[in-house]
């Protein structure tokens, strides 16, 4: 298994012909990054050169080789479809042992000229595959998108959050949460969450780029800490309204629901 330098390759279309609008863009990106999805405990694909499509209106897709594909978990049906802005797609079904994925994959064999790289790949349906993992690390949800990323950092400073009026957490050790085109967020400790066993104070979602999601809910993630953020498939916060006691000024907030956050002065 060679990695291979590919260039990134841009689309962009709009009611006709393709021109330099941004109305609806396609972005074929190299990962740079060892991807693998395992069906039925089989690696059906293991690629050092794999591909995301960043397409508006569309979460992130890996794009394969062929030849990063196994051929015998493979098998050609008569399906069909047709995308205005890709061309038309032919689908394999997907076989590992005893399990079966019909039409789990597709790929382009004879794609506009614009996006001609994608004749040589294939990609897969996301639950297509049991697992997948990003060099030793698992991925979930769907393909993280290369241009974003996520920081953590530790924040001693006094978080209320109020729901109704009422403080349902009060905290100084919540960890800040800073991620690419998003708002901050805020994680609590379980601890200082006052009810924290209602159930109706929380709901679940989930991100690609939570991939530590599994080791969270053990508390090695973020230890002690539960989720507060709508972007986690962990508990999270419904409409909440947090602030930072006696201080002064506001921002939006994303964490904590749809809240709002009081920064100290």
């Amino acid at each position: 298994m060679t990695e291979i330098h590919a260039e990134p390759v841009h689309a962009v279309k709009v009611g006709g012909p393709w021109n330099s609008s941004i109305d609806y863009h396609i972005s074929l990106e190299p990962l740079g990054r060892r991807v693998r999805g395992l069906l039925n405990g089989v690696p059906v694909v293991d690629s050092l050169n794999a591909r995301v499509m960043l397409e508006k209106g569309h979460l992130p897709v890996y794009y394969f080789p062929r030849e990063d594909v196994a051929d015998e978990c493979l098998s050609p049906t008569d399906h069909h479809t047709h995308c205005p802005h890709k061309g038309d797609a032919r689908y394999w079904t997907v076989s590992a042992g005893s399990k079966t994925v019909e039409n789990g994959a597709w790929g382009y064999p004879e794609p506009f000229p614009h996006l001609a790289p994608l004749a040589d790949l294939v990609a897969f349906y996301w639950n297509a595959m049991d697992e997948w993992w990003e060099e030793d690390e698992q991925v979930f949800v769907h393909a993280r998108d290369p241009r974003k990323s996520i920081t953590v950092v530790e924040c001693f400073r006094p978080i209320e959050v109020v729901l109704d009026g009422t403080v349902v957490a009060s905290t100084r050790r919540a960890r800040r949460l800073d991620e690419t085109d998003l708002p901050a967020r805020y994680y609590i400790p379980r601890e200082d969450v006052r009810n924290s066993r209602d159930s109706s104070l929380y709901s679940r979602t989930g991100s690609a780029l939570d991939t530590a999601r599994h080791r969270h809910r053990s508390g090695d993630a973020f230890p002690g800490a539960r989720a507060s953020c709508p972007h986690e498939q962990s508990r999270a916060f419904g409409p909440l309204r947090a602030r930072c006691p006696r201080s002064q000024g506001r921002h939006s907030g994303h964490g904590l629901g749809n809240s709002s956050i009081r920064k100290p002065g």
